[in-house]
């Protein structure tokens, strides 16, 4: 796990604990139910001072139910997002003589220590991912709160990437950028 995305771990935690917790309600109260366990007698109320709920009681609370079922199951399938997988890259000028092997992470690490130089940016993490012959930039900038994302992006596109595509000797490179938004902010004049 990367340290930019520092929430993930506590959010599969509490993913954890409220599958948990809910399948340990569950199976007491299916166990309580079929007479498994005596903690409670299967036949009592549930609540033994008032009589039985209205039915659109039970709609309401079968489609709350729903709702946050379906908003725990977004949330587990935001959890199973990851980084595009990189590759090392070969280069074969003469197979007698040997070859050159690349590592798409050292390729990038230049161009991020490039992007954090940028004003404004905090921090900042690439992937370079797919094969050699149809490569892409997943790029993750962390920013200022006061930070000037068209400028950045402007010498992203300026600067940053053609020398990245020149340094791997692409003509074109499809990138993705995603900004974050940091607590930190820039230095201010007073």
């Amino acid at each position: 796990m990367t340290g930019l995305n520092r929430p993930a771990r506590l959010n599969r935690g509490l993913l954890t604990v409220f599958g948990i917790v809910l399948l340990a309600a569950g199976g007491f109260a299916v166990a309580t139910h079929f007479g498994e366990l005596d903690v409670v007698p299967s036949d009592s109320a549930l609540i033994p001072a008032i009589g039985t709920p209205p039915t659109w009681a039970f709609y309401v609370a079968a489609a709350a139910a729903v709702a946050l079922g379906l908003l725990l199951v977004r949330w587990l399938a935001a959890q199973l997002a990851r980084k595009p997988k990189t590759h090392t890259w070969h280069f074969e000028g003469d197979p007698d003589r040997g070859r050159m092997e690349l590592a798409a992470s050292t390729a990038a690490d230049p161009f991020v220590s490039e992007v954090k130089t940028y004003q404004g940016v905090h921090g900042a993490h690439a992937t370079l991912a797919g094969i050699q012959d149809a490569p892409a930039v997943a790029l993750v900038i962390s920013v200022e709160q006061d930070a000037d994302l068209t400028a950045i992006r402007h010498r992203l596109e300026t600067e940053g990437l053609p020398r990245l595509r020149q340094a791997l000797d692409l003509e074109t490179l499809p990138v993705t950028v995603e900004f974050r938004f940091s607590t930190k902010t820039g230095a201010r004049a007073l």
